[in-house]
This record gives structure tokens, sequence and C-alpha cells, in this order.
């Protein structure tokens, strides 16, 4: 019998003047193998402390503030100056406006939560996630956890309501300091020859078939390694450098792929 997760927040969803009281469920679990750091002559767990780099000695947890710096000097940061600054705390999903999901780009997606109806909130919970598939259109809102305000995007997936935490926009760095080339790099033939070549290679996506393959092969070697049986690492592939003819690779690789589908 599966346990049943717990609910990590619980409020409303408001939009107009419609109330739905809902729970909120993390919709995501990590799938790494989780370790623990030791000796390597007896195996003992590592503990950590935190060290005065002044005095080399330890420090308790009690002694221990917050500190920023500014100008060269850390201004202290006490625990009312935290609540000053926290967000107003309040249990509702504001629904402030809906938008098109196709116009927020990927790049601002963070943590997706699942929504569940809470009691007496079935028939407004059905409505309001019908009417966002019906419309293709997202509600953009904010939810404060854990004292932090938060943006996101409500959005019907399937037969729930997920909740996408999304980032702000200063929290995205410019790529004014990378060196990319100009568009003006790419001729046309090598262009039309490299759509092609995506076309080809273009399929119905489909999540399912792309497995977390490295933690699952991790995982056997671990249980083999605890049955005393030894790993020979694979040999590497090696990787020859890239052909400045991008046509010449471009043709080479379409007529590959036709190879493979003949």
């Amino acid at each position: 019998m599966e346990t049943r997760i717990k609910s990590i927040w619980t409020g409303s969803i408001t939009f107009g003047l419609i109330n739905i009281p809902i729970k909120l469920f993390s919709a995501v679990q990590e799938s790494n193998l989780e370790m623990n750091m030791l000796d390597k002559h007896d195996y003992s767990n590592i503990k950590f402390k935190r060290i005065n780099e002044n005095t080399g000695k330890e420090v308790t947890y009690a002694d221990i503030v917050k500190g920023y710096k500014l100008d060269d000097k850390y201004v202290v940061i006490e625990d009312s100056d935290f609540e000053a600054a926290e967000a107003e705390k309040t249990k509702t999903i504001e629904i402030m406006n809906f938008a098109d999901e196709k116009e927020i780009d990927t790049i601002y997606y963070e943590q997706p939560y699942y929504l569940e109806p809470d009691k007496g909130a079935v028939k407004a919970y059905a409505l309001l996630r019908d009417a966002l598939q019906a419309s293709g259109k997202v509600g953009v809102g904010t939810i404060v956890l854990r004292n932090r305000e938060s943006l996101v995007i409500l959005k019907s997936y399937k037969n729930v309501i997920v909740l996408n935490r999304i980032r702000f926009q200063e929290e995205i760095r410019t790529t004014t300091e990378l060196k990319l080339p100009p568009h003006s790099e790419t001729n046309t033939k090598e262009m039309d020859m490299a759509i092609k070549l995506v076309e080809q290679l273009t399929e119905k996506f489909d999540i399912a078939k792309y497995k977390d393959n490295y933690t699952a092969k991790l995982l056997e070697i671990i249980k083999n390694k605890a049955k005393g049986k030894k790993q020979v690492a694979p040999k590497l592939k090696v990787v020859h450098k890239q052909n400045d003819d991008l046509m010449a690779m471009l043709k080479a690789s379409l007529e590959n792929e036709k190879n493979k589908s003949s």
C-alpha cells in the first residue's frame, strides 16, 4: 500500500470573486542516489565544524550571526531585519492575469507543484482546470512559500492544476559578457542543410523514452561491489576533431540518418 505524500502548503486560489481552497504537493522527486562523505581509512562519517578564520577555534551555532558586506564592512542582520523584509504572510494564490504559455520562456521555470482541491472545492477546481485547458492559457500570480514571495503560473496538466514557480526577470543573467557568434556567421546553404537534418531527426516528444541511465547504472555498480564483483570501466569513445567543412559534415549526417531509417 502506497503512503500518501504530505501537502507542504494549504491555502486557496482566487481569481475574480472565485475562491478555491487547495492543498499544494511537490510534483518532483530527485532520482540521485544519496551519498555520505566517509574517512577512507575506517569509513567513519565526516562531520564539518564552523571555524573562526582568525582564531582557528570552533564557533557554536548560538554565536553565529549573518552579515552582509557593504563598503568593505559587514552589517550584521538580525531576525527582526529579516522579518521586516519578509513578504506579507498570506494563504492565497492570487491570479493577477492570464497569458499564453508560449509567451513565457522556459528559462524562467523553476519548480513544479501539484494542486489538489480541498473540501468543498471540487467543482470550482474542475472549472478552473478545464477553463485553462480549453483556453490554452495559464494563470499568472504569486504565492508566499517559506516567508518568500514567488512568481507562479497555474496551468492545466492532464487532470490536475500544476503550479510552476518561475523566476523574476532580475534573476536571469544577461548574455552580454558571453563570446557569441553573430547570426551572419551562418550562410544560407548551410542553414538549409541544417534545417533538413533537424526535420529528419524530428519525432513526437515522449518523455517516457528518456531514462536516468546514469543513476540506474551507478546503483547496479554499487550492488555488484557489495557482492564483491569488480566493475570494469567502459572504454571512452574517441571524439574526433570537428571538421571545418560544415557542409560536408551536414551532408554526411543526412546520409547517415537515411541509412539508419532504410
